[in-house]
């Protein structure tokens, strides 16, 4: 588990800085984070988004300063146990769901079937976003078009993550911190929409 990581363009060495931007760039999760805790004042909901995207930014932050294994599993830990909380929250807030614990195994299985198809946990996410928003579109929830945002948002964020490794020749310091600086965006999206449908 304390394995070296060398995964992105702009690592090139064990060291702490071995990824000044993709480390720096964790900072947009932070801000991400403040700014849905102050936004949810009074709401636990909104607090708990806040809390666990602060929890993304700890684990990636770690991750890109250490390159270790055991941080690379923390990172994905953090950030799936967002996604999970998160489909759990929006059965039950828009859809008043009863049994809203059963969105949390239903991605898992989405999730399993994207990683069999080489897509795993951020494609699933990707097709989740899409599902959200087409499901408030068929019954004409305003809020569709937030979800539509935060899914295109994504996919380019998506896109520039998978082409960090491609670029390294043209661009040394890769695409990787895009993906930090769009995900803070992605995240606060989503959390602030729970937060404005939970309001009275």
């Amino acid at each position: 588990m304390t394995d070296y990581v060398d995964g992105y363009c702009e690592r090139v060495a064990p060291g702490l800085w071995g990824e000044p931007l993709n480390s720096l760039s964790n900072l947009a999760f932070l801000v991400a984070a403040v700014l849905v805790w102050r936004l949810a004042t009074g709401n636990r909901t909104g607090r708990l988004l806040a809390v666990l995207i602060g929890l993304v930014f700890a684990a990636s932050t770690v991750f890109h300063l250490l390159a270790t294994r055991w941080a690379a599993t923390a990172d994905s830990v953090s950030i799936l146990v967002f996604v999970l909380v998160y489909v759990v929250l929006f059965a039950r807030v828009f859809y008043n769901w009863r049994l809203a614990w059963l969105a949390a195994p239903a991605f898992l299985a989405l999730t399993v079937v994207t990683a069999l198809l080489g897509g795993g946990l951020y494609l699933s996410a990707l097709i989740g976003l899409g599902i959200f928003a087409a499901l408030l579109a068929f019954r004409r929830d305003v809020y569709w078009t937030h979800f539509a945002v935060a899914g295109a948002v994504f996919a380019l964020s998506l896109s520039l993550r998978a082409l960090d490794r491609d670029v390294c020749d043209y661009v040394p310091a890769g695409t990787h911190f895009l993906w930090h600086l769009l995900n803070g965006v992605v995240l606060y999206l989503v959390s602030r929409t729970m937060v404005k449908r939970l309001r009275p």
